[in-house]
């Protein structure tokens, strides 16, 4: 099992879908509703004896280093996560079997990272994604992206902007994530969206073949 970041609710996500045992953490960025959940990944440490793998560019570390910084002092206090953590770059890197290559998107002017794994591709917090970064993503078969409302936003896709993405990159289905309140019921949204493109919701589960 992987995640990709750990929002306020990590613990609870948990729970819910049965999750026991945890390789490692990717990280998007800093924002404080992607790394808040990040303290309780030290029942995995106890359960696994081991210290959490982190993944994150260097804002990520900062924040993570400032954020949880008991984690990382040189007498750690009884019972802190475990952290191990590795900076990475806007480059392919390995976890175990699984290659992970990181598409650089702006949240306004704060790079966030989405990865892409085979042919599923997670994007969020996105606004802007350049040319180069939009060639990495096509042939994906399954995109994760989102789109926060209809009316436009200085650091998300609305609607709209996120179904030009998807046209440009033309993967087999989309499933919208980052979803404000201010959009609108999920079966009413539902019924605006081209037939490939999707709600995600909490608990979605995709099935995706590595590699093929």
């Amino acid at each position: 099992n992987y995640i990709i970041d750990t929002g306020p609710d990590f613990r609870q996500q948990m729970l819910r879908e049965n999750v026991n045992s945890l390789e490692a953490v990717i990280f998007t960025h800093e924002h404080k509703d992607h790394i808040a959940g990040l303290d309780d990944v030290r029942a995995f440490n106890y359960l696994q004896k081991k210290p959490m793998d982190l993944y994150g560019d260097n804002n990520v570390d900062k924040a993570i280093r400032r954020e949880f910084f008991y984690a990382f002092e040189e007498n750690k206090y009884p019972g802190v996560p475990l952290l191990n953590m590795h900076v990475i770059k806007n480059e392919c890197f390995n976890i175990n079997e699984l290659e992970f290559l990181p598409i650089e998107v702006m949240h306004y002017k704060m790079p966030v990272f989405g990865y892409r794994i085979g042919n599923f591709t997670y994007i969020t917090d996105a606004k802007t994604i350049s040319e180069k970064e939009i060639e990495k993503i096509k042939g994906t078969k399954i995109l994760v992206l989102n789109a926060l409302r209809k009316k436009e936003h200085i650091s998300h896709f609305n609607l709209q902007e996120a179904l030009d993405i998807i046209n440009i990159i033309k993967p087999e289905k989309t499933y919208l994530t980052h979803i404000s309140h201010l959009f609108d019921q999920h079966l009413n949204i539902q019924k605006e969206l081209p037939e490939n493109v999707f709600v995600a919701y909490d608990g979605l589960k995709l099935t995706i073949n590595y590699g093929k």
